[in-house]
C-alpha cells in the first residue's frame, strides 16, 4: 500500500523556490492528510531524491509515488529523473516505486486543474484582451509544445487569444509573445506564468513581456496554490490504488 509521496523539483539556486515547493508539499498533505510527502530536488537545493526514498524505506514504507514537479516532459523528465531512480536502485533501495506523469499536458491533454491554477493566479482587474503565457523555455520542440498546448487551452477557456513566450531554448520571447498578441488586435495584454516557483529565468521572461508593454502585475508562479495541489493528487492517484480511494473520500 503507498502511503509515501515524493514531490520532485529541478531546484534552483533562488531559495524561493525551495521554500515555494516545500508550501505545495504542505497543501498536497493537507488534501490528504493520509499521505507522508515530501520533496527533494535534482540539483541546487537538498535533500536528492534518492535521499528521500532511502529515508521513506527506512521508515517503513514498502511503496512510493514520485510526482516530477514539472510543466513540459523535457529532459529532466525524461533523462535525469529516470537515471536518479536507477542509481538508487542500484545502490540497494528495494522500495517500489512509482512515477506519474507531469503536471504540464499529456498527450495533448490539459488538467482542468492546470486551468484552473493558471486562472486562480492572474491578477484581477486588469481586464485584458490577450494574455502572454511566459515559460521557461527548452530546446526540446515538442516540450515547447505541451506549452502550446497550455496555452491554446488558457486563451479557450478565457475567451482571449493567448501566446506562449519564453525565456529561453526559442525565439519567441516573452516580448515577442506580446508583439504577436498586439498583431492579433490585442491591447490590453496580460502575463499569466507558467512556472511553478520564482528565480531568474521567472524574472526574465516577465522582464521581456513587460518590456514590450505587457500589462502589470504580471501573475505570480503557481506554487502553492489550491488547484496545484488537486492536480498533484490527480497524479498520485492515478497511479495509486490507495491514493485513489484516499482521493474519492
Amino acid at each position: 500500500m503507498t502511503s509515501a509521496v515524493l514531490l520532485v523539483a529541478h531546484g534552483s539556486s533562488d531559495p524561493r523556490a525551495a521554500a515555494t515547493t516545500r508550501a505545495l508539499a504542505r497543501a498536497v498533505a493537507a488534501q490528504r492528510p493520509g499521505l507522508d510527502v515530501r520533496c527533494a530536488f535534482l540539483d541546487h537545493a537538498g535533500p536528492r531524491p534518492d535521499e528521500v526514498l532511502f529515508a521513506f524505506s527506512r521508515s517503513g514504507h514498502r511503496s512510493a509515488v514520485v510526482v516530477p514537479l514539472l510543466l513540459t516532459a523535457a529532459y529532466h523528465g525524461r533523462v535525469d529523473l529516470p537515471a536518479v531512480l536507477d542509481r538508487a536502485r542500484s545502490d540497494g533501495l528495494r522500495l517500489d516505486v512509482s512515477v506519474t506523469d507531469v503536471l504540464g499536458p499529456v498527450a495533448g491533454a490539459v488538467s482542468p486543474f492546470l486551468l484552473a491554477s493558471l486562472r486562480r493566479a492572474l491578477p484581477a482587474g486588469l481586464h485584458h484582451d490577450g494574455i502572454a503565457l511566459v515559460a521557461a523555455g527548452t530546446r526540446d520542440d515538442l516540450a515547447r509544445h505541451t506549452v502550446d498546448q497550455a496555452a491554446s487551452a488558457l486563451g479557450a477557456t478565457l475567451g482571449v487569444p493567448c501566446q506562449a513566450g519564453f525565456a529561453s531554448g526559442s525565439p519567441v520571447t516573452g516580448a515577442v509573445a506580446v508583439s504577436r498578441l498586439r498583431e492579433a488586435g490585442c491591447s490590453r495584454i496580460a502575463i499569466a506564468s507558467y512556472f511553478l516557483a520564482p528565480g531568474r529565468l521567472h524574472d526574465m521572461a516577465v522582464s521581456s513581456a513587460l518590456s514590450a508593454g505587457a500589462l502589470a502585475p504580471a501573475a505570480p508562479p503557481l506554487g502553492g496554490n489550491l488547484d496545484l495541489a488537486r492536480l498533484v493528487v490527480a497524479r498520485i492517484a492515478a497511479v495509486s490504488p490507495v491514493s485513489a480511494a484516499l482521493t474519492a473520500a
